[in-house]
């Protein structure tokens, strides 16, 4: 006996699928996050159909969860007195948290989206000389990483709409799968 093929199911997960990423990239670009373009270009999907079951893949840049769920800060209460995120945490919930301020993945992204961004340097208060950019891209560095990254669901929302606006055509498209297979006597 031949295997159920689930077509109908496999056009509803491509429906899913297709609305999840066109949202989730609104949702980046709405939100000002597409600096280089990189997370918002693999953003993607794949579908497996195996033995009895239907299964989309949702696929991004792996720092991508970070960018959706946030990530927490070290302690905000450390920033100096007066700054903007003193004793705030952007990320209370997050289950994501930095390794360290000396961590180079975290100086590195900060250093990349500086130059990207064309940012120079900033006056000093006091003196109304130019800082150098080594430092800025540091204030910027320890500031994320005392407060934290704020959490956009950009995925995540997206994904549980989708679900929610999709369940009544899954299990209507998974009926019709099923009962095409037992009218061409096929097996799950």
């Amino acid at each position: 006996m031949a295997t159920i093929t689930f077509d109908n199911v496999k056009e509803e997960l491509e429906n899913f699928a297709k609305y999840v990423i066109q949202q989730s990239r609104s949702n980046l670009t709405r939100e000002g996050k597409v600096s280089s373009g990189t997370l918002y270009k693999s953003l993607g999907y794949e579908i497996e159909v195996e033995e009895g079951a239907a299964l989309v893949n949702f696929l991004m840049e792996g720092y991508g969860k970070f960018v959706d769920e946030g990530v927490k800060g070290a302690n905000p209460n450390k920033l100096p007195q007066g700054s903007k995120w003193k004793g705030i945490q952007k990320a209370p919930t997050s289950p994501y948290k930095f390794g360290g301020m000396k961590s180079r993945g975290l100086k590195a992204a900060i250093n990349r989206w500086t130059v990207q961004k064309g940012l120079k340097g900033v006056r000093d208060k006091k003196t109304g000389k130019f800082l150098p950019r080594k430092t800025m891209q540091y204030l910027i560095t320890r500031s994320i990483y005392l407060s934290g990254l704020r959490a956009t669901m950009f995925f995540s929302k997206p994904f549980n709409r989708g679900q929610k606006k999709y369940f009544d055509a899954f299990a209507n498209a998974f009926a019709l799968d099923v009962e095409k297979g037992i009218i061409l006597g096929s097996k799950l």
